[in-house]
């Protein structure tokens, strides 16, 4: 553990999207807090052996709901289950997305409704879902993952880097709304995060030779790296951040 945040402990946290990836290491770094930690997840064999993983390595189990996040019934039926489950949510992590590849050419009025779908429009309705939760608990911290992909302009995902650099926008707007209530937003923009998904579809010696020529730090960034930021953000520590963007990405946009 790198860094403790004894405020957390205790704390309900739910990540979107907290089964693998940038997620996962979500769910592992707030268990280790002693957060009492909520996940959603499409994935459902993946989220189980978290699941039981960090039960292991903690003792505690985080609630692992499986869903659909393009379902948003389903999604703030979820975020009702672990409220009810678990007390009061003081934390949200909007993380789950998808980074598919596509060509402009290639889009559909289908295509492109299914991507905003799974990469924006859930963060704004479990925002709205968790509002009246955080309020009456006095405030909430709300972390929005977005990335680097549109500011480095690449060019093979135009929706994907577009739901993005929406994603800000999004803060910046409901930090404003949600202020008085106490509850802090802030966005995440991860760089190349070296997760077993990127590793198995992307990664050969010409793309890492690209990332590394991009970074200005010449290592890998890790999952962990990224969680390590949210638990800043979800803390007390960073009580008086909100509506800002925090980049992981090692020097590179």
């Amino acid at each position: 553990m790198l860094a403790s945040y004894p405020d957390l402990r205790g704390k309900v946290v739910f990540i979107t999207g907290g089964g693998n990836g940038i997620g996962g290491a979500m769910t592992r770094a707030f268990a280790e807090q002693g957060s009492l930690v909520a996940f959603v997840d499409i994935a459902e064999d993946a989220s189980t052996r978290l699941a039981d993983l960090v039960h292991r390595e903690t003792g505690a189990k985080p609630l692992c709901l499986p869903c659909d996040l393009r379902d948003i019934a389903a999604l703030q039926k979820s975020i009702q289950e672990a409220a009810a489950r678990l007390g009061d949510i003081a934390v949200l992590v909007n993380n789950a997305g998808n980074d598919d590849r596509h060509a402009i050419g290639s889009v559909t009025t289908a295509y492109w409704d299914d991507r905003i779908a799974v990469n924006q429009r859930h963060m704004f309705f479990a925002a709205q879902e968790v509002f009246p939760i955080m309020k009456r608990r006095g405030g909430g911290s709300i972390i929005n993952l977005s990335s680097i992909i549109w500011k480095i302009k690449q060019t093979d995902a135009p929706i994907y880097s577009m739901s993005k650099a929406s994603i800000h926008g999004l803060t910046r707007a409901i930090a404003r709304d949600f202020g008085h209530a106490g509850i802090r937003v802030n966005t995440i923009l991860p760089g190349a995060v070296w997760t077993e998904r990127q590793k198995q579809l992307w990664l050969n010696p010409q793309m890492e030779r690209d990332v590394m020529a991009g970074q200005c730090l010449q290592a890998r960034i890790e999952p962990e790296d990224v969680a390590q930021l949210a638990l800043f953000l979800a803390s007390d520590a960073s009580r008086m951040c909100t509506a800002q963007e925090f980049t992981v990405d090692a020097g590179w946009s």
